[in-house]
């Protein structure tokens, strides 16, 4: 109970106030919850990686054709946004749009190579992916932007250590467990909990 008395410290510094109920509920559970993580990317006209450059590319290509289907000639939107708040029905042109970044989201091979553990030896797993188009514009490439949440599959949440998630992919193992520790960062939350039973 010490040790977890001491994690709960580090991590309640620096905390704001209204957080304090959450990361106490979390404490409670800690050592005995399973996690998925969420990370994720944004993707605009400056992104310098290659991956990215060709889902910038395909993305707004898919998007000049799909919101064909949403946006009438005769009150036509230039941007996606002006168009989601004439017709609500263009949401799904994140999923629609997103269709376009699924071949180069497989051949990551469900690692995200952004997220390296503190040894640098593995990648955050990720078993699903959603795509959500920030903005765009059909006469404008420059201001087409995207956003990329990689989801991890269920992890077993040891504790947090040293600013770092110490997790398990080994969620049914009833004695120890070979774990990774992923640096807390930007982009890298929680975004599902449930206590282990």
């Amino acid at each position: 109970m010490a040790i977890r008395s001491h994690l709960f410290l580090i991590v309640l510094v620096g905390c704001k106030r209204e957080d304090a109920f959450s990361l106490f509920y979390l404490f409670h559970w800690m050592q005995n919850i399973k996690i998925r993580l969420a990370y994720r990317i944004v993707i605009d006209h400056q992104s310098a990686l290659v991956w990215d450059k060709y889902v910038f590319e395909d993305t707004y290509r898919e998007y000049l054709m799909q919101h064909q289907l949403f946006n009438p000639k005769d009150n036509q939107q230039r941007t996606f946004r002006e168009l989601l708040a004439e017709n609500d029905k263009a949401e799904q042109l994140h999923y629609l749009v997103g269709i376009a970044a699924s071949n180069y989201v497989q051949q990551l091979k469900g690692q995200l190579h952004r997220v390296a553990d503190v040894l640098g030896n593995h990648f955050l797993p990720f078993s699903n992916y959603k795509l959500d188009i920030v903005n765009t514009d059909m006469l404008d490439s420059t201001k087409h932007k995207i956003g990329i949440t990689f989801y991890s599959p269920m992890l077993l949440l040891v504790g947090i250590v040293n600013d770092c998630y110490l997790v398990s992919t080994q969620t049914e193992t009833a004695s120890g467990h070979e774990t990774l520790m992923f640096p807390i960062q930007a982009n890298l939350a929680i975004c599902y909990a449930e206590p282990v039973v």
